[in-house]
């Protein structure tokens, strides 16, 4: 019920029959193996609590909660499920680390930040589309997530981390809006699906290997009239004969830049 502030250690250890239960928005404190051996459907009303290593199968995140704290489902991996309500405006630092069961999450538009490998590990995760509420994508947010095909980016993003996609080897398809700037260092390596990437005018700067070992990209479109700031090694050991196109008026000032 409401008032309880504590789940003490191994509290519903071995209840392998329990199928449901809803977390009070009172919690602060779940004692190690709470849950151990168990695999049920929660809902969450509490913030800042982690449920690491918890058999979740299916988490339905209460309207009263704004923040989902650092580490708060690291490691479930039996969840494949994750409803995240409208009042949510940040996703904590590794909140799902390794929960690579997950198949299903929906950012919704009240979030405006993804932290650190928020969801780095996530196998399961096949599409993921970040809203226009989203200023900032963290390093490693989306880190080796093996199943990811496809990514929009929302058009508030003006900065997407230090190995955000990195070795997101099934990716075929980004969209990078015109709000970003910057794209961090390793953001897509190792993307070894990746054909085809437009770079919008609005970047600045370009981070080291950004863009490295993706050995399926053959065209990257630069739309910069100014060509941008690059770290070192940013398209090495791409597709054989890939081509960089940019704007024709600036054809000579690509040439010359570093």
């Amino acid at each position: 019920p409401e008032g309880i502030t504590t789940i003490g250690k191994e509290a519903f250890t071995g209840c392998t029959a329990l199928e449901e239960l809803t977390i009070p928005s009172t919690l602060t404190s779940l004692g190690s193996s709470a849950f151990k051996n168990c695999s049920f459907k929660a809902t969450i009303n509490c913030e800042n609590v982690s449920f690491s290593r918890v058999g979740f199968t299916e988490v339905i995140i209460g309207d009263n909660v704004t923040t989902i704290g650092e580490s708060a489902f690291y490691k479930c991996d039996s969840l494949t499920s994750v409803t995240i309500p409208n009042s949510v405006t940040t996703i904590g630092e590794d909140a799902f680390y390794n929960c690579d069961s997950l198949t299903s999450v929906t950012i919704p538009d009240s979030v405006t930040t993804i932290g650190n490998s928020a969801f780095s590990g996530c196998d399961g995760l096949t599409s993921i589309t970040i809203p226009d509420s989203v200023t900032t994508i963290g390093y490693d947010a989306f880190y080796s997530c093996g199943s990811l095909t496809s990514v929009t980016i929302g058009d508030s993003v003006t900065t997407i981390g230090e190995w955000a996609f990195y070795n997101c080897d099934s990716l075929t398809s980004v969209t990078i809006p015109d709000s970003v700037t910057t794209i961090g260092e390793g953001a897509f390596a190792y993307c070894d699906s990746l054909t085809s990437v437009t770079i919008p005018d609005s970047v600045t700067t370009i981070g080291q290997e950004a863009f490295a070992y993706c050995d399926s990209l053959t065209s990257v479109y630069c739309e910069a009239t100014t060509p941008p700031s690059l770290g070192e090694d940013v398209f090495d050991y791409n597709a054989s004969g890939r081509k960089i196109y940019v704007p024709a008026a600036s054809v000579e000032a690509y040439k010359s830049a570093s």
